[in-house]
């Protein structure tokens, strides 16, 4: 008999799980969903597996061995799975928008969660650097029971993600080594500060609660937490990945990241409203955290005060909903409205980009322990 994916103490264990419950549920639907590819969805990535193997962790070796010990003791596992604190979902007595924005979150984030595992499990299995190989699979391991539990919520709507089926047939991007590491590492951080402050908001506004999922994202964001410190280790194990011309490579991808949240969350008003958040609230506060905590590696942060900022946002955010409704349309006028929305979007992420960034000295310790 398969072990519930909370208790699995492998990705391989974890996803065995999935795939024995998935012949029970129509998930063609979900599937597709996550199976989209567009600059908003989840990505599945792919990297040069040779590069990473030959990292050696000695630069940090004492932190490096404290966070494997904090992650092989497993504070969460059997964690993710329904318990008695797991309330009726009434999906059929759900406001029609809620229900499709909702959905639509939940197949985003398995989706989001099971591209780590995909990406994890494969440096496990195509690795021979122990320590490397050793943090990947506890991280793939985490992801697949994210992922799990996720699709166990949405099992209750009557549908699924196939992850075995994205493990196939969803495209690959490649990207180099130290893309990985800064998109990663800001997944993860960001990851946290999501769901850090949603759990928060909903401790103290419980009637804004319309799902009991968000019961389980205190111990779930401390999972990404764990994860983003492994990656500002893995960083600080060679300076030039946070000095010289990288560092506009990491402001490219502070930008791009959120920015994209931005805009992603906006395309959700109801889901924002039943939980009693603003979006543009919301926006800061996962900013203002996320910017904090990569201070412990990255030696500047976004400018997220400045004038421009808000501005900008809110133009990219009306550029790409005029561009995904011109993408419904036909015709002449519909063609030029998606060739000058993209002019318009890609105008407001420049003037994201060249807002002047903050600069600070990096600690000389990395760790961080999560404190929100």
């Amino acid at each position: 008999m398969n072990v519930h994916s909370a208790d699995a103490l492998t990705a391989e264990e974890a996803l065995a799980t999935q795939e024995a419950n998935q012949e029970k549920f129509d998930s063609e639907a979900a599937t597709q969903v996550a199976m989209q590819d567009t600059l908003l969805t989840p990505r599945f990535y792919t990297t040069d597996f040779d590069e990473l193997d030959a990292i050696d962790v000695t630069p940090v070796r004492e932190d490096w061995d404290k966070l494997i010990a904090q992650m092989q003791s497993d504070p969460n596992r059997g964690h993710f799975k329904k318990n008695e604190n797991w309330d009726h979902v009434d999906w059929d007595g759900m406001e029609p928008q809620l229900k499709k924005e909702f959905l639509d979150f939940l197949i985003s984030s398995c989706t989001a969660e099971f591209s780590g595992c995909v990406l994890y499990k494969e440096m496990k299995r195509r690795g021979s650097n122990a320590d490397i190989t050793q943090l990947f699979q506890l991280m793939a391991r985490d992801e697949a029971r994210h992922a799990g539990f996720i699709n166990d919520a949405l099992r209750e709507a009557g549908v699924a993600v196939n992850l075995g089926f994205l493990t196939q047939k969803k495209k690959y991007t490649y990207f180099r080594p130290k893309f990985i590491y800064y998109a990663t590492y800001l997944s993860e951080k960001i990851g946290y500060a999501r769901y850090i402050t949603i759990f928060r908001h909903l401790e103290a506004h419980p009637e804004h609660r319309f799902h009991p999922i968000f019961k389980w994202f205190e111990e779930w964001c401390n999972d990404e937490f764990s994860h983003g410190e492994a990656f500002a280790l893995l960083m600080k194990t060679d300076p030039k990945l946070t000095s010289g011309i990288n560092v506009l490579w990491i402001k490219f991808f502070l930008t791009a990241v959120y920015s994209t949240m931005y805009v992603r969350d906006h395309q959700r008003p109801a889901f924002h409203k039943a939980l009693g958040v603003d979006p543009d609230w919301y926006a800061h506060e996962v900013f203002v955290k996320t910017s904090k905590l990569s201070e412990q590696i990255f030696p500047i942060t976004l400018d997220i005060d400045h004038p421009r900022w808000q501005r900008g946002l809110v133009r990219l955010q009306k550029a790409n909903a005029d561009l995904a409704r011109a993408k419904t349309e036909t015709g002449i006028s519909a063609t030029l409205t998606r060739l000058t929305s993209q002019v318009r979007a890609a105008a407001a992420f420049v003037s994201l980009f060249t807002i002047p960034a903050k600069t600070h000295r990096v600690p000389a310790t990395t760790r961080l322990e999560p404190a929100y």
